[in-house]
């Protein structure tokens, strides 16, 4: 009764304690059961997969085979319909015990984008079979050379003939192309000259891997500096059938943003777990690390910047919380999903920063996994959002700044 009167004069409370659930202890049995999964593999296996650069086949397969890759998708196509909130408990857990989420974090807000927007016989066509572990829906695929983030400007076009979409153009870093079956396409239906506004005028679309590489989609892999495999892909004439267009043809940049805030606060997640390792990793050696005859922990000058690092990912860990309660809830989150991801990707770099400077050398041998991690969680400052871009959005959209571009 407190709180219902409490709620009804100050609102915002209500909010805050939506973001707060997470105090209970409802994803307990979520942490315990990744936890389990993630010991079979031990750090011995990621680092394995990176040396060789290899896709952690065995890894996403045990995730998929034990439920963990259903997670957002609803109990009539046999996922267990939980919530973004749970969905982000499970990449954080991969990322804090030494794994990388980045390997499998796109089927699920590529499945959000299908289960919130896609037909009914598109659901019960795919969604089956992302649970069975018989299809992936793993890429996403938005990104061009020519226009980086300014996302309505794509060049990518999808031209309607009879029962056929045709797609010409370009992508580049499309991720997890090679280990998917299924890719979510991003294109311009509608001429820019033709809109009223530029978001207008794009869809988006299924497009069957490896049918799209036989006839008209060629694959290019870019080397780079952490083991995440992407790609640059050319679009010739790939014509792919109009059942395949998810939504209602123009609206796909406004779909395109459900998946791209769960996307965000996911990334936050991941690098949540990766800050939490970090600190996990130098508190203990430095506890343990004795020079002039006592533990180098034991000096400020050592506890202060771990100290930092760790309230800095608890402080994340609080904006994630909320940016994917108000997704739950079916409120406007781009806002928290957007500084969610900034705060989470700068404490994660933070703590790395400290990790590795606090190891000395060690941290750049491979056997303590820190420089692994420490590569990992760099590519978070830049993608999949850039921290200028979520500074600017910041300072147009809330605190109503004139549009710096």
């Amino acid at each position: 009764m407190i709180q219902r009167k409490l709620f009804q004069r100050y609102p915002q409370f209500a909010e805050m304690s939506l973001a707060m659930n997470f105090l209970s202890d409802d994803y307990q049995d979520i942490r315990e059961g990744v936890r389990a999964l993630c010991a079979q593999f031990p750090p011995e296996y990621h680092r394995s997969a990176d040396a060789e650069r290899a896709y952690p086949e065995e890894f996403v397969q045990a995730l998929t085979r034990e439920g963990w890759m259903a997670a957002l998708i609803p109990e009539e196509y046999g996922g267990s319909n939980l919530g973004l909130l749970e969905a982000s408990v499970i990449m954080e857990e991969i990322n804090r015990a030494g794994g990388n989420s980045g390997a499998c974090h796109g089927q699920m807000y590529n499945m959000n984008t299908l289960v919130r927007h896609g037909s009914e016989e598109q659901r019960q066509r795919i969604l089956p079979k992302l649970v069975s572990g018989e299809l992936r829906l793993q890429s996403m695929g938005v990104t061009e050379p020519t226009t980086g983030t300014d996302t309505t400007k794509i060049k990518t076009t999808a031209v309607k003939k009879g029962d056929k979409y045709v797609i010409n153009g370009q992508k580049v870093w499309i991720s997890r192309v090679q280990h998917s079956d299924l890719m979510i396409l991003l294109a311009r239906t509608t001429p820019l000259a033709d809109v009223k506004k530029k978001s207008e005028g794009l869809s988006i679309f299924l497009v069957d891997i490896k049918d799209a590489m036989k006839s008209g989609m060629d694959v290019k892999p870019i080397p780079n500096m952490v083991n995440h495999e992407t790609n640059e892909l050319f679009f010739d004439n790939l014509e792919i059938p109009e059942e395949n267009l998810i939504g209602e043809e123009g609206k796909g940049f406004k779909y395109i943003l459900t998946g791209l805030n769960a996307e965000r606060a996911l990334i936050a997640a991941e690098c949540i777990g990766d800050g939490y390792w970090f600190t996990d990793k130098v508190t203990a050696y430095v506890s343990e690390r004795e020079v002039f005859g006592r533990p180098i922990g034991q000096n400020q000058g050592v506890q202060f910047p771990i100290a930092e690092a760790f309230i800095e990912v608890e402080a994340a860990n609080l904006m994630r919380y909320k940016a994917c309660a108000l997704y739950d809830a079916g409120q406007p989150c781009g806002a928290e999903a957007n500084m969610a991801k900034y705060l989470a990707a700068k404490a994660s770099w933070e703590a790395a920063n400290v990790c590795i400077q606090f190891h000395g050398g060690f941290g750049f041998a491979n056997e303590y996994d820190v420089e692994r991690k420490f590569r990992e969680t760099r590519l978070y400052q830049v993608a999949p959002i850039s921290t200028n871009l979520i500074l600017s959005y910041v300072a147009e959209h809330i605190l109503g700044m004139p549009r710096s571009f």
